[in-house]
């Protein structure tokens, strides 16, 4: 009997852990889709900010090698740079660099001279960003999907295309959240109308052509 009752549990645990597998699938799965749906960027002007990532993370990184530490996120064709480098004259090269690139519109130049970040400080980093993402799920009226949140150091840096109640309200959550130490924010700025029009802009035909956002 003993044995029974323990097989029977074993094969339910089993079955549960499947189950809970599927739901996770099928959480990610809706995610995934809303993520898409809910990003006020074109898809071309998606590629391009993936474009500009890969080819001035790769590039700098070749330039410089272990004398610097460089993250490169792109928004809506804004350039934000973070991290670490040996001196100032790496960070003004970093940033020619990527000024020079076709397609970056702004570069908001961040790094930071000194050592190289341990990979704790990256890792702590990495879990802030998860930790605000969130709160920004589940915070009503905030287009989570729609903005680029990077930690360094304990810093936090917004990028997005909000209104301007949007962007305070990201701000808020960003600097309420525990480990926090600054927030810097550099969003565009759309009204509500131009919100609106992104909004049915997403629901409609991605292959027809659209008008670039209108920014305040």
């Amino acid at each position: 009997m003993k044995i029974l009752l323990l097989r029977k549990l074993f094969f339910s645990a089993i079955i549960a852990s499947q189950l809970s597998a599927c739901a996770v699938v099928a959480v990610g799965g809706v995610a995934a889709g809303a993520s898409i749906m809910a990003d006020r960027r074109t898809p071309a002007v998606q590629a391009i900010d993936k474009g500009i990532e890969l080819e001035a993370e790769n590039a700098l990184a070749k330039r410089f090698g272990d004398s610097a530490h460089i993250n490169v996120t792109s928004f809506n064709q804004k350039v934000l740079l973070t991290g670490e480098v040996k001196d100032a004259d790496i960070k003004n090269d970093a940033d020619a660099y990527v000024k020079a690139m076709k397609n970056a519109r702004t570069v908001f130049n961040e790094l930071v001279i000194g050592p190289n970040s341990s990979y704790t400080s990256r890792a702590n980093d990495s879990y802030l960003e998860s930790k605000i993402k969130t709160q920004m799920i589940f915070t009503d009226q905030l287009p989570s999907n729609s903005m680029a949140i990077v930690a360094e150091g304990s810093s936090v840096y917004l990028m997005g295309i909000l209104t301007q109640g949007e962007a305070d309200l990201a701000k808020k959550v960003a600097s309420n959240t525990n480990g926090v130490k600054e927030v810097f924010v550099y969003f565009d700025i759309i009204s509500q109308d131009e919100k609106i029009r992104l909004e049915k802009q997403g629901k409609a035909d991605q292959t027809q052509p659209s008008a670039p956002p209108k920014f305040q």
